[in-house]
């Protein structure tokens, strides 16, 4: 066999084309190369170097802390989010030592070449695009603070905290966070609430006029109640303010004195016992219960009225009471319509029949056809309004199967019509207290008067399907119209656009020829109230320099001296003309600009028209009966209960959802 040496001391045969065979008495280990391992691309390693630290065992060692952390042991390889986690979260001293002195830089060293054997050399290395990562010093107290507001926005129950699958959540997430106990989170909660209370305290305090409370009860299943009291008032801008001040836990919700205790509890732990102008109830009271209600409100706001700045019910409520009156006088009916919504919208294939059915009958239609919820009236009205306006297509179905076998009638379908007519005025007025825009009061007396004349009229006609749903209607509203129908007017006298002459309208189509002795009552009333304001009705109110030149004092005198020898503020601002019906009209607004004009009637102008007309949110309004406070926070004290709902009702209002200028403007139709 032939062979060739070559310079390496390699034979090679030339035959075969073997591999080369190295010759020699030991084998030369410093020629032979590892195989290559795959170049580590994670940014995690410009900051940690391995370190073998015993018999397959090695170790990731941080560059500038020089802690060591787990890497492999044998084949198995711990990854590396432990050491982001070192860089990342603050954990490493000499990154929190960089953060605090940011001359020192933050960069790690150079990184050693590749081939320990060879020359350094300048030739730049390829370089991995890598994320961008901003580095924060890890704050246990922000954290803390931080699942309080969670458990206080989302309404998570405190012991969220002792839940295994979120301790474990928050220990991968970060290991070195000591996770709160119950008690300490509870702690946390109060600390946020009282920090939040300081801000609304601060804000009560600088407003410059009085303060209007609302109260709603809640139910529970203790059969405690707890009610809810929120101020709203207006600041030195004149812009309007919705708080949820307490929540009041009360033994026996059922007693008249439920409501007085709260109030009374607020005033106190507001300090604004001498501030208190009206008050308005989710609930038609007891005799007692107003007298009580109203001694106090007479106690607390000089007389004004005689007390009679108490609105004994809740608009929200009333309007939802009166809807479902009709739904009563037309229960087998409304079953009827359900039902068959139901057969189609429950079965893809009948619907998609009943689409087909409805194309080929060319019936238009505006509403989308939907299961109604039946603790939310409103979706019962609009399930109605559209069955009604495709009851062709209904009528067209197959009836012979059983399930739809008791479809309406025709004369049925026009009964529906009948309760969607009926309720139409209702369900625009209740749309507007589900703004977000809170409106003044004068808005809804234009409503209110409204649904008060179409429902008598109702109740009043010949068509027994008309008469039989409109007059357990009409006597339900009724009740409210009565007890509120005087301060509204009041308000809607404070709207330069309408003055008494709206009142003078409505009185007399809803009133005909007995309406003079009502107007009267509001006159005198807003007279009356005037009157209280001339003479000091303030108290402890914040007095304002309406011009801003000190003279505070000079115009009480002026006032004192001239109001025998001219016309008074309220004189001279009713006999001046209407101003132009727009729709866009700010009324707070233009009492802002006229409060030279108007010092006085410009203060009572804002605290009437500040009076809330309902109890309830906007997600509430549509709802039946009382809220039920839930088991787990029933089994809470009452003062961490209070904390966490006055808390969230403070931390979501810091978007400006609740806050916002006062808004007078709605779209109002009708002949004058």
């Amino acid at each position: 066999m032939e062979t060739i040496p070559n310079d390496n001391n390699a034979l090679v045969n030339m035959d075969e084309h073997l591999e080369p065979v190295y010759l020699g008495s030991e084998p030369n280990h410093e020629e032979t190369q590892p195989p290559k391992r795959r170049k580590k691309k994670s940014m995690v390693w410009e900051h940690f170097t391995i370190e073998t630290v015993g018999a397959g065992c090695r170790r990731a060692c941080c560059k500038q802390c020089k802690q060591s952390f787990a890497y492999s042991t044998g084949s198995k390889v711990a990854g590396t989010s432990h050491l982001k986690r070192h860089i990342a979260k603050g954990s490493c001293q000499y990154v929190i030592r960089n953060q605090q002195d940011p001359s020192t830089p933050l960069t790690a060293p150079s990184k050693l070449a590749n081939d320990s054997t060879g020359p350094a050399t300048d030739t730049p290395k390829r370089r991995y695009r890598t994320a961008s990562v901003t580095y924060s010093s890890f704050d246990s107290d922000r954290c803390r603070q931080e699942i309080a507001r969670m458990i206080i926005l989302h309404d998570y129950p405190l012991h969220i905290v002792e839940h295994p699958g979120f301790v474990g959540f928050v220990r991968n997430l970060q290991p070195s966070f000591e996770m709160a106990s119950f008690s300490s989170v509870q702690g946390d909660v109060i600390a946020t609430y009282l920090r939040e209370k300081l801000s609304v305290q601060s804000l009560i305090e600088s407003m410059p006029g009085r303060i209007c409370l609302t109260l709603d009860l809640w139910n529970s299943c203790q059969t405690t109640g707890y009610v809810f009291v929120t101020g709203q008032f207006v600041d030195q801008d004149w812009k309007i303010h919705r708080k949820l001040l307490n929540v009041v836990m009360e033994p026996f919700p059922e007693s008249d004195s439920a409501f007085s205790h709260a109030v009374s509890s607020c005033l106190s732990d507001w300090n604004i016992e001498g501030r208190l102008f009206s008050l308005t109830v989710n609930q038609p009271l007891t005799d007692v219960g107003i007298s009580s209600l109203r001694s106090l409100l007479c106690e607390k706001n000089p007389k004004v009225l005689d007390g009679q700045l108490l609105l004994g019910q809740c608009l929200a409520r009333s309007l939802s009471s009166v809807a479902y009156e009709a739904f009563k006088a037309g229960q087998e009916i409304v079953k009827k319509v359900r039902d068959c919504v139901k057969y189609v919208k429950t079965s893809d294939v009948l619907e998609e029949k009943f689409l087909e059915l409805r194309k080929q009958l060319q019936v238009p239609s505006t509403k989308t056809l939907a299961l109604d919820d039946q603790t939310r009236w409103n979706t019962t009205y609009e399930m109605l309004l559209a069955a009604s306006e495709l009851k062709e297509v209904f009528s067209c179905l197959d009836t012979s199967d059983p399930d739809y076998s008791k479809g309406p009638t025709a004369e049925e379908w026009k009964q529906v019509e009948n309760i969607c007519t009926s309720l139409k005025l209702l369900f625009e007025t209740a749309n507007l207290l589900t703004s977000s825009i809170i409106p003044t009061t004068n808005t809804f007396f234009h409503e209110v008067w409204k649904i008060q004349l179409e429902l008598t009229r109702a109740a009043a006609s010949e068509d027994p399907g008309i008469n039989s749903i409109a007059k357990p209607m009409q006597a339900n509203f009724d009740t409210y119209w009565k007890s509120s129908c005087l301060i509204l007017a009041i308000a809607v006298v404070m709207d330069p656009r309408f003055k008494m002459k709206l009142v003078e309208f409505s009185f007399t189509k809803i009133y005909g020829e007995e309406s003079a002795s009502f107007i009267n009552l509001v006159d005198e009333g807003i007279h009356q109230m005037f009157l209280e304001y001339v003479g000091g009705i303030e108290g402890n109110v914040k007095q304002e320099d309406v011009a801003g030149l000190g003279l505070t004092d000079f115009d009480m005198y002026i006032m004192e001296t001239t109001s025998q020898q001219s016309k008074s503020e309220l004189d001279q601002y009713l006999e001046e003309s209407l101003l132009p019906r727009i729709h866009e009209f700010d009324v707070v607004g233009w009492w802002k600009l006229n409060k030279v004009k108007y010092p006085t009637l410009s203060k009572m102008a804002r605290d009437i028209l500040t009076v809330p007309v309902s109890t309830v949110v906007g997600e509430m309004v549509f709802e039946k009966g009382r809220k039920e406070m839930d088991r787990y926070r029933c089994s809470l004290r009452p003062e961490t209960v209070e904390a966490i709902v006055c808390a969230k009702d403070w931390l979501m209002s810091e978007s400006g959802s609740e806050t916002g200028e006062m808004k007078g403007s709605v779209k109002m139709e009708f002949p004058i």
